[in-house]
C-alpha cells in the first residue's frame, strides 16, 4: 500500500513538470527567469518549435530574462520567425507564468497545512474524483486549462485488454495508471517496462531480454490465475527521473517477427506443460504511439496473459529465465523458479513459502473459476438512448438546431451505403468541411454533396494568409459564408494541381503546420466562440491526420463542449476514443460522442429536429405564368443576392413555428428588422397582419406604372425610399417585394458585393430557366442604405448587361428599389415624386387609426415593454413621449455596473454612427463572461444583462456570417439615454473612456467592424446626402464636444484618438483642421505636417496643409485690417511668406492628384487661385503701390517685369522670384479648372463617397466661381484702365497683356468664362462685344497664342447664339483661317482648340463633295486626339461619375447658325426638377418635343456591331460614341441621330432606326 502510495507521489510529482524534457527536470522548480539558454531551448522544443528556430533564438543568446521580455514583433522581424510558430511561443510561455504564479501563491497558502510526509518530500496526495485519479493542481481554479498548460501529462487509459481487430493508439507523454496486482483476477494487471536500451541491441539479445520479462511476467500471472499485460516502451518508476511513472514512450520496431519469435523461448525456458504456456500468452500486439512533435514511428509492444482456467486447474508452473552473458556471448538459462504476482511486482516464491503456496492452489483454482462464471453470466450493458443524446448534442439542448449555427464537419472516406441517407447534412449550414477521403469529389461524400448545394474546392494551402492580408480579404478571397468551403486535407484524385495524396507520416512531416494555421485561423480569428459546432463524422478506420485535426480544435476552440463525434463502427471509434481522452477525459469523451447508431438513423432522428423539412425545393415565377425549381446550388451560385420564392418560408417546420411564432413577433415589434417569417406567418394567419403604410401604397402604384410598357421605358428603372431611421422603411421595401414575388422575380442585394458581380446574379436570375431573354419577368432588386454611387455602378452594369444581351428597348428589365436613410425624405420627395417615395415618423390619419387598432390588439398578448419600438411609433415618435419613456426605464438603473457603461457605449455610437452596432462577443469580453464551458451561451449572456439592458438591447444577427450583435431599440431612444444616463460626465469623457477600453479594442472577433465603427466616431463627417440632418466640417460628436463643451476638450478627445489609433494621419489631418478652426496656427502647422510625413503623396492631406497657411495668411491679413495700421513691405513681409507657403503646399497638392489615377481631386486648383487673388489684393492695398494710377503701374511694373522697388527689396528679398510667377501660376490654375469644367458635367458627384480625405471646402457652383475669380484675377492687372469697363475707348497704346487682363475682367479670359455667358445671359451681348473689340481688328495678321484665338472664336460663337447677326462679328471664313494658325502637329493643340476644329470645320449643306471630305479629315484628325486628351483627364474613374459634357448640338442653321447651345432648348423642360429633367432627357422623352426638332437637324448614319456611324465621309468611316450606349439597336440598321459636341468629339442623341 505504501509502495503504490509513494508511486502515486512520484507520478504526481513529474506530472507538474511534464512538460519540460528530461534534461531540465532536475531544476524546473527555478523560476523561468533563472533558466539558461539550454533550459530555454529544452522547453522550446517540448512545446513544438522547429529546430532551426531554436537554433537562431541560441545564436540570439535568449535565456529566461529574455524569454519573458520577448514579443511576436521581435520574433517575427529578427528571428524571421512565421505568425504562427511566433504566436505560440508568447501564449505559452504567457501560460507558464501565470502557471508559475499560480503554484507560487499555492505554495504559499497551503504549505503550513500539509502533512509532515508532504512537507518534506515537496509531493502532493492525489484525490479521487468520480473515480478518476485527480491531482491537486487539476482542482484549482482553471483545472481544465492547467492540464493543457506545458506543466501537466495528460492521462491515457491501455488498450481494451484481449481483444482482436482494436484500432488503437498511444500519445507519447501521455501516462497510464500505476502499474498494479491482481484486483478479480479477471482485470488485468500491469506491468511497464522501458526496453529503451534493449531496443538498440542486436537480435539475439533483444529477444533473450524480452522473453525473459514476458515470461517471468507471464508465469506469474499464470500462477496467481490473473490476467495481465505486460508493455514495453512504457517508463517504469525506477528508470529515468526525468520521466513520469507509465509514461508512454514508445520503441523503435525495426522487424517485428524479432519480438514474435522471442516467444519461441517458452519451449526451452519451460520443461513441462509448455503448451499451456503457449495458450495462456498471447502473441506480441504492436500499438502506434504518435508523437505531435516527430515523424518517427514508435510502438508499445504489448503480451496478455490469459490464464483460463481450463487451462492451468490444479497446476503450477516453474521457469527458467533467459539472460545473455556477455563472456561467454551466449544467452544462458537460470535455474527453474516458480513466480507469483506480489502487488505491482513478479517475485520467486521462497522456499519456506512453497509448500503453503502448493496447498492454495485450489483456492486460487475456484476463485479464477468463480471469477470466469461472473463474466460469463454479467448482465448485458444498459442500452442508451442514442436518439436523444444526438439529438441533444446537436441542438445544444434546445428543441430544434439553431438556424445561425455554423457546422464544421471532418470525415473520411464515406460507405457507399451512407450517401443515401445525408439529408440531415444537407440542410446544416455547413461552413467547411476538413474532408481526408482524396476520392470524395469523384465518389465521396462531396460529390453527393455538389448535387444540392454550392462548394469550393480548397486545401489547407489555401486559408494560408500572405502578411498584408485582412481576415476579411480571406473571407472574401474564399467565398467563405456564401458557399461551403470543402478543404481537401490529404490530396484530390480528380485535380491537376499539386495536391496529392501520401501516407500518415508524410502528411505529418507535410502538411499538419498547414492544418494547424487553417485551424488557427477558422477558430481565433474568423468565427467566435459559441457561433459554430464541430462535427467529427467517422465513417472508416481513424488514421493519424485526423487525430492530429481533434488536437488542433481541441487546442484553439479551448475544450471540447463544441465538438461532437459521430461513428457507426465500435470499432473505428476506439483509436479516435484512446486519443482524445487523454485531452479531455473518458467521461467527456463518452458524453459528446455518439457511436453505434446507423447513418439512415441519424438521418431519420436529425431531420425530425431541422427547423426546415427536408430536401427543400424553391419556385420562382416564369413569365408564361407558370413555376420552376429554384435549386439550392444554383441559387447559392447567385450568393450575393438573397432571393425570394414563390413558395418563400414554407418549408419552415411547423413545430418549430409553434415554438418560436411568438418570438419573432415580439423581436419584429420591439424594433428588429422585419423578417420573411413575419409576413409568411402573417399571411397565414398565425399571426396579425403587418401594417401596410401610405409609402407602401405609394411605391406600390410607382412600381407598377413602372411594368406598363413603354417604346421609350429604359431596361433599368429605379425607385428610391427615403426614410427617416427606425421609421420602417425597410419594412415597406421587403413588404413591396413579399407581395409582388409570384409577379416579379424579387431579390435582396446583400451588403458589400460589387456591382458587377450583383449585375451579373441579377442577370442570371432573370434569365433562370427561360428560353428568351427578350421573354423574361422583372427583376426587383432592393438595395438598401447604399450611397448613390453604388446605385448609379449597378445601374451602369445591369445597362451594360442589357445592351449585351440585345433586349429591345421599352422592355422593363431591373428594377432597382433603393431603401436610404433621410432625415427629410418629404424634401426628397418632392424634388422626384415620379420616383422618391418618403417613410417618415409621422403618421396620417389613416395610419395612426391602424396603428392604434394594432396596439390594442398587440397589448392583449405582450406587455408594452416588449413591443417597445412599435409602441414608440404608433405615438409618431413624440419628443416628450420618449423623454418620459426613457426616464422610466432608467429608473434604479445601477451607474456603476459594467453592463451600464456597455448601455453607454452602445448609445454613444448609436447616437453619432448610422447603422452602428457592437458585436456579442464583444459585449461578452467587456463583461468578462467566462462562457467557455456553456452549453448555452446566449442564455447565459442575456442572463448577464440588467432588467434595463434587456429592455434597450436589440439583438441582431448578420445575414452573411450569422455573427450576433446589439444595438439599441431605436436611435432616437439611443440619443435620450445618452443624454438621460450620463448625468454629470461630459460626452467627451464617455468616448475617451471608450477609447481606452482595452478589452473592447483589442477583441479580435469583429474586430475590422467596431474599429470602423469607432474610427467613424471621431472623423466621419456628416452629409445630407448619406441621409445624415446635415453637412458637418468635423464628425458629429467633435462637433457636439466643441459647441457644448470647449474647443480644448474637442482637441484633447481628438488627440487621444489619434495615439489610439496608431498615430493615423487621417486623425493628424482632423486636429490640423480643427486647430486653424480655433486659429491655433502653430499647432495646425505641426498635426498637418504630421499627416504629410506619413502620407506625402495624399492630395486631400497636401490641401490639409496648404488651407493651415491659408487660414494663416487670412488672420494676418485681418488683424493688419483690424488695427487698421498703414501696410508697408516690412509688416507685411510674414502674411506674404504665409501665402507663398500655401501656394506652394497647394501646387504639391495638385502635382499627387493628377498622379492619382483613382480619385478626382482638384481643391488645390480653385485654393490656388483663390489665395492668389488674397495676395493680389495685400499687395495692392500696399502703400507704395496704393496711389491710384501710378501705384498700380509700379504694381504691375514689379510682379511682371525684372524690376524691383526699393521700398520692398530687402524686406521681400526671399519673395521676389515666386512673386514674379505669380501671374503665370494663377493664369494656370484658371485654364486649368476651365479645362476641366469644359468636359465633365458640373452637377454630378454631389453624393460622392464620404471619406475622411475629403477636400476641406468644395466649390459648389464652379462655373460661377471661375467667372468671378477669372475677373478678380483680370482686375488686379487691370486696375489702371477700368474706364475701358465705363464704355469708353480704348487707347491704343495697350500691350497685348494688359489688353488680355480687360478681356479676363470682363469674363472671356477662358471658354468656361465665355460659355457661362450663355447661361448667365445678364449683360452678355454688350460685355461680348467689349471683349471682341479688345482684340485687334485684323485677327489674321495678328500674332495670337493658341488660347487667344480659341477664346476670340468661342468669343464669336457664343455672341451669336445670343445676337444672331451682330455687327461686331467676323465670318466664318475668317474663324476658320485663324483655326488653321494651330498647331500641325495635333499633340501639341490644345483641347479646346480641337475641340473648336470639329465645331468650325463641320461641313455644310453646300459644300462639294471634295469640300465635305477635306473637313472631315480635319474632323476626323481633331476628333483622334480629343479622344486621347479624353482617357488621360478620365484616369480610372467610371464614366458615370464624370459624365460628359454636351456644349452644343447641330441645328438647322448655317454658319455659326448651326451651333445650338444646349440651354437654348433646355428651357423646354425647365418646369421639372433637375433628376427629372435628367430623367426625360434619359429616356428620350424630351427629344420628341417639337421645338427641339425645329431646332436641331437629324443627320444619317447606320449601326454596325453596336458601333454609330456617320452617313458622310468617303475615304474613312466616321464612328461616332452613343451618348446613351443602350439606345443603339443591336441590329445592323440605318439610322438618324441628333448631333452633340463635346471635348471627346461628337456623339449621337436620340437614335432612331429608320422605318
Amino acid at each position: 500500500m505504501i509502495e503504490n502510495l509513494q508511486r502515486h507521489f512520484n507520478y504526481d510529482e513529474t506530472c507538474a513538470i511534464s512538460a519540460f524534457p528530461p534534461a531540465t527536470a532536475d531544476k524546473l522548480d527555478e523560476s523561468p527567469e533563472d533558466w539558461t539558454e539550454s533550459q530555454v531551448s529544452s522547453w522550446l522544443e517540448s512545446i513544438g518549435v522547429k529546430k532551426q528556430y531554436i537554433d537562431k533564438l541560441i545564436e540570439e543568446e535568449v535565456n529566461g530574462r529574455v524569454l519573458l521580455m520577448l514579443d511576436e514583433e521581435f520574433l517575427k522581424t529578427k528571428i524571421s520567425m512565421k505568425s504562427g510558430p511566433a504566436h505560440l511561443i508568447i501564449q505559452k510561455r504567457d501560460e507558464l507564468i501565470k502557471s508559475n504564479q499560480k503554484t507560487q501563491d499555492k505554495k504559499k497558502n497551503t504549505n503550513a497545512k500539509k502533512p509532515e510526509l508532504e512537507q518534506k518530500t515537496g509531493e502532493r496526495v492525489p484525490t479521487t474524483v468520480e473515480g478518476r485519479l485527480v491531482h491537486a493542481h487539476e482542482r484549482e481554479e482553471d483545472g481544465s486549462q492547467e492540464r493543457q498548460s506545458v506543466t501537466s501529462r495528460e492521462d491515457c487509459r491501455p488498450r481494451p485488454f484481449d481483444q482482436e481487430g482494436v484500432d488503437f493508439i498511444y500519445v507519447k507523454h501521455r501516462v497510464l495508471q500505476p502499474e498494479s496486482g491482481a484486483f478479480n483476477l479477471i482485470s488485468p494487471c500491469h506491468e511497464f517496462k522501458s526496453l529503451a536500451t534493449a531496443a538498440t541491441l542486436d537480435r539475439t539479445r533483444l529477444q533473450a531480454k524480452f522473453a525473459k520479462e514476458v515470461l517471468k511476467f507471464a508465469v506469474g500471472c499464470m500462477n496467481m490465475r490473473t490476467n495481465g499485460t505486460i508493455h514495453f516502451g512504457v517508463m517504469d518508476s525506477r528508470e529515468d527521473a526525468g520521466y513520469v511513472h507509465g509514461e508512454i514512450i514508445g520503441i523503435p520496431v525495426k522487424e517485428r517477427d524479432i519480438f514474435v519469435d522471442a516467444l519461441d523461448y517458452i519451449e526451452k525456458c519451460v520443461s513441462s506443460d509448455k503448451e499451456h504456456v503457449r495458450q495462456c500468452v498471447r502473441p506480441p500486439r504492436f500499438i502506434e504511439v504518435m508523437d505531435r512533435n516527430s515523424t518517427e514511428k514508435r510502438f508499445v509492444v504489448e503480451v496478455d496473459v490469459v490464464p483460463s482456467i481450463s487451462i492451468v486447474k490444479g497446476k503450477v508452473y516453474a521457469v527458467r529465465l533467459p539472460n545473455f552473458k556477455e563472456s561467454t556471448n551466449k544467452v544462458e538459462f537460470e535455474k527453474a523458479t516458480i513466480l507469483r504476482r506480489v502487488g505491482s511486482k513478479t517475485e520467486p516464491v521462497n522456499e519456506k513459502d512453497l509448500s503453503d503456496f502448493y496447498q492454495r492452489v485450489g483456492d486460487r483454482d475456484a476463485l479464477r473459476e468463480e471469477e470466469e462464471k461472473k463474466k460469463a453470466f454479467s448482465a448485458p450493458e444498459m442500452c442508451q438512448d442514442l436518439g436523444r443524446k444526438l439529438t441533444m448534442l446537436m441542438t445544444s439542448g434546445k428543441k430544434f438546431i439553431e438556424k445561425d449555427k455554423w457546422f464544421i464537419l471532418v470525415t473520411n472516406k464515406f460507405q457507399p451505403s451512407d450517401l443515401c441517407n445525408i439529408n440531415w447534412l444537407l440542410n446544416l449550414n455547413i461552413f467547411c468541411v476538413f474532408d481526408f477521403d482524396p476520392d470524395s469529389k469523384i465518389s465521396g461524400l462531396c460529390r453527393e454533396y455538389l448535387q444540392h448545394h454550392a462548394a469550393n474546392m480548397h486545401s489547407l494551402q489555401s486559408y494560408r494568409m500572405s502578411g498584408d492580408m485582412s481576415i476579411k480579404d480571406v473571407t472574401n478571397q474564399l467565398h467563405l459564408f456564401e458557399q461551403t468551403s470543402w478543404i481537401f486535407c490529404n490530396g484530390q484524385t480528380d485535380f491537376k494541381g499539386n495536391e496529392t495524396w501520401c501516407d500518415e507520416m508524410t502528411w505529418i512531416k507535410t502538411k499538419v503546420t498547414l492544418l494547424r494555421e487553417c485551424v488557427s485561423l477558422i477558430c481565433k480569428q474568423i468565427l467566435p466562440k459559441g457561433t459554430f459546432q464541430v462535427i467529427f463524422l467517422l465513417t472508416s478506420p481513424v488514421e493519424k491526420p485526423l487525430l492530429h485535426t481533434f488536437n488542433e480544435f481541441f487546442t484553439d476552440m479551448e475544450g471540447h463542449e463544441d465538438i461532437i463525434c459521430i461513428c457507426e463502427s465500435q470499432a473505428n471509434f476506439q483509436k479516435w476514443q484512446s486519443f482524445a481522452e487523454g485531452s479531455c477525459g473518458t467521461e467527456a469523451v463518452n458524453n459528446s460522442s455518439v457511436v453505434g447508431m446507423k447513418m439512415s438513423h441519424i438521418n431519420s432522428t436529425l431531420l425530425q429536429v431541422q427547423p426546415f423539412k427536408a430536401c427543400i425545393r424553391k419556385h420562382l415565377p416564369v413569365f408564361l405564368k407558370g413555376t420552376c425549381l429554384l435549386e439550392t446550388c444554383k441559387e447559392e451560385q447567385m450568393y450575393s443576392l438573397e432571393i425570394l420564392t414563390v413558395n418563400h418560408c414554407d418549408e419552415t417546420n411547423t413545430d418549430f413555428i409553434d415554438e418560436e411564432k411568438v418570438n419573432i413577433e415580439q423581436q419584429f415589434y420591439r424594433g428588429g428588422k422585419v423578417n420573411w417569417l413575419n409576413f409568411w406567418l402573417a399571411e397565414h394567419k398565425y399571426v396579425g397582419e403587418v401594417i401596410k403604410r401610405d409609402a407602401y401604397h405609394a411605391v406600390y402604384k410607382l412600381l407598377h406604372d413602372t411594368l406598363k410598357w413603354n417604346a421609350d421605358e429604359t431596361p433599368v428603372n429605379s425607385i428610391n425610399i427615403f426614410h427617416h431611421p427606425g421609421s420602417g422603411g425597410s419594412t415597406v421595401a421587403r413588404q413591396v417585394l413579399w407581395n409582388n414575388r409570384k409577379d416579379m422575380r424579387c431579390a435582396v442585394v446583400k451588403p458589400s458585393y460589387s456591382a458587377s458581380i450583383v449585375a451579373q446574379h441579377a442577370v442570371e436570375l432573370r434569365e433562370y430557366e427561360e428560353k428568351d431573354p427578350e421573354k423574361c419577368l422583372t427583376v426587383l432588386l432592393l438595395i438598401e442604405d447604399s450611397d448613390k454611387e453604388y446605385l448609379d455602378n449597378l445601374r451602369n452594369e445591369l445597362e451594360v448587361a442589357v445592351n449585351t444581351k440585345k433586349i429591345q428597348y421599352g422592355t422593363a428589365c431591373f428594377i432597382l428599389l433603393s431603401c436610404r436613410r433621410s432625415y427629410d425624405p418629404e424634401k426628397k420627395c418632392k424634388e422626384s415624386p415620379l420616383q422618391n417615395v418618403s417613410v417618415t415618423h409621422k403618421l396620417s390619419d389613416r395610419e395612426r387609426r391602424m396603428f392604434s387598432g394594432k396596439r390594442k390588439a398587440l397589448e392583449k398578448w405582450y406587455e408594452p415593454e416588449f413591443i417597445l419600438t412599435f409602441v414608440l411609433m404608433s405615438e409618431g415618435f413624440n419628443e416628450i413621449y420618449v423623454q418620459q419613456f426613457v426616464e422610466h426605464l432608467l429608473q434604479g438603473i445601477d451607474h456603476q455596473s459594467v453592463v451600464t457603461r456597455l448601455i453607454l457605449y452602445v448609445a454613444l455610437l448609436n447616437t453619432y454612427v448610422q447603422n452602428s452596432f457592437i458585436s456579442q462577443s464583444h459585449c461578452e469580453a467587456l463583461l468578462a463572461l467566462t462562457i467557455h464551458f456553456e452549453r448555452f451561451p446566449q442564455h447565459e449572456f442575456e442572463k448577464s444583462l440588467s432588467p434595463q439592458a434587456k429592455l434597450v438591447f436589440l439583438h441582431l444577427r448578420d445575414e452573411k456570417t450569422h455573427i450576433k450583435s446589439i444595438r439599441i431599440i431605436h436611435p432616437l431612444v439611443a440619443k435620450e439615454i445618452l443624454q438621460q444616463l450620463l448625468r454629470g460626465q461630459t460626452q467627451s469623457s464617455l468616448a475617451t473612456q471608450l477609447l481606452f477600453e482595452n478589452v473592447l479594442f483589442e477583441h479580435r472577433f469583429g474586430r475590422g467592424e467596431y474599429l470602423f465603427f469607432l474610427r467613424a466616431l471621431f472623423i466621419r463627417r456628416s452629409r445630407i446626402s448619406k441621409g445624415d440632418l446635415y453637412d458637418s466640417f468635423f464628425s458629429p460628436l467633435i462637433e457636439h464636444v466643441r459647441e457644448k463643451e470647449s474647443s480644448d476638450k474637442a482637441i484633447e478627445l481628438l488627440k487621444e484618438a489619434f495615439q489610439r489609433f496608431h498615430k493615423d494621419p487621417f486623425f493628424a489631418q482632423q486636429l490640423a483642421r480643427l486647430h486653424y478652426t480655433y486659429e491655433k496656427f502653430e499647432e495646425a502647422k505641426s498635426w498637418a505636417e504630421t499627416a504629410a510625413q506619413q502620407q506625402p503623396n495624399n492630395s486631400y492631406i497636401l490641401d490639409t496643409k496648404g488651407q493651415v497657411y491659408r487660414k494663416w495668411f487670412q488672420a494676418k491679413c485681418k488683424a493688419m485690417d483690424n488695427d487698421n495700421v498703414r501696410k508697408t513691405p516690412q509688416n507685411t513681409a510674414d502674411a506674404l511668406g504665409t501665402a507663398l507657403k500655401a501656394l506652394e503646399c497647394f501646387q504639391e497638392s495638385e502635382k499627387a492628384a493628377e498622379a492619382d489615377m483613382e480619385n478626382v481631386n482638384h481643391s488645390g486648383f480653385f485654393a490656388e487661385v483663390e489665395v492668389g487673388c488674397s495676395l493680389l489684393k495685400l499687395i495692392s492695398s500696399m502703400s507704395v503701390f496704393a496711389h491710384g494710377t501710378t501705384g498700380h503701374s509700379e504694381c504691375m511694373k514689379y510682379l511682371l517685369t525684372d524690376y524691383i522697388p526699393e521700398e520692398v527689396k530687402d524686406a521681400w528679398e526671399p519673395f521676389h522670384g515666386r512673386l514674379k510667377k505669380l501671374h503665370k501660376t494663377m493664369q494656370d490654375a484658371l485654364e486649368w479648372i476651365s479645362e476641366d469644367l469644359s468636359y465633365f458635367q458640373t452637377d454630378i458627384g454631389t453624393d460622392e463617397e464620404e471619406t475622411p480625405e475629403s477636400p476641406e471646402e468644395k466649390i459648389s457652383h464652379p462655373l460661377t466661381w471661375l467667372a468671378k475669380k477669372s475677373s478678380e484675377y483680370g482686375k488686379y492687372f487691370c486696375e489702371a484702365y477700368s474706364f475701358a469697363l465705363q464704355g469708353q475707348s480704348i487707347p491704343d497704346n495697350l500691350t497685348p497683356f494688359q489688353k488680355r487682363m480687360i478681356i479676363y475682367r470682363l469674363g472671356g479670359g477662358n471658354v468656361t468664362s465665355i460659355l457661362s455667358k450663355l447661361t448667365d445671359q445678364k449683360d452678355a451681348v454688350t460685355l461680348l462685344e467689349k471683349i471682341l473689340s479688345l482684340y485687334p481688328r485684323n485677327p489674321l495678321q495678328a500674332k495670337f497664342g493658341q488660347r487667344d484665338i480659341v477664346n476670340y472664336i468661342m468669343a464669336h460663337i457664343s455672341l451669336n447664339c445670343l445676337s444672331p447677326g451682330n455687327q461686331t462679328l467676323v465670318p466664318l471664313t475668317t474663324l476658320q483661317a485663324l483655326c488653321r494658325q494651330f498647331p500641325s502637329d495635333k499633340r501639341k493643340c490644345l483641347p479646346s482648340a480641337l475641340f473648336l476644329q470639329t465645331l468650325l470645320f463641320w461641313p455644310e449643306d453646300h459644300d462639294t463633295s471634295n469640300e465635305r471630305e477635306n473637313k472631315y479629315e480635319m474632323v476626323q484628325s481633331a476628333v483622334e486626339h480629343l479622344e486621347k486628351g479624353y482617357w488621360t483627364k478620365m484616369k480610372d474613374i467610371p464614366q458615370r461619375k464624370r459624365r460628359l459634357y454636351t456644349h452644343f448640338f447641330l441645328g438647322s442653321g448655317n454658319g455659326l447658325d448651326k451651333f445650338v447651345h444646349k440651354k437654348k432648348f433646355e428651357n423646354v423642360t425647365e418646369i421639372f426638377s433637375v433628376s427629372e429633367k435628367r430623367m426625360k432627357w434619359f429616356r428620350g422623352e424630351a427629344w420628341k418635343r417639337p421645338e427641339i426638332a425645329m431646332m436641331l437637324k437629324r443627320v444619317s448614319g447606320w449601326t454596325e456591331d453596336g458601333v454609330v456611324y456617320l452617313d458622310g465621309p468617303k475615304k474613312k468611316k466616321f464612328n461616332i460614341l452613343p451618348l446613351h450606349v443602350p439606345s443603339v439597336p443591336h441590329s445592323n440598321e440605318n439610322i438618324t441621330f441628333y448631333l452633340g459636341f463635346t471635348f471627346r468629339g461628337p456623339v449621337a442623341c436620340n437614335i432612331i432606326v429608320n422605318k
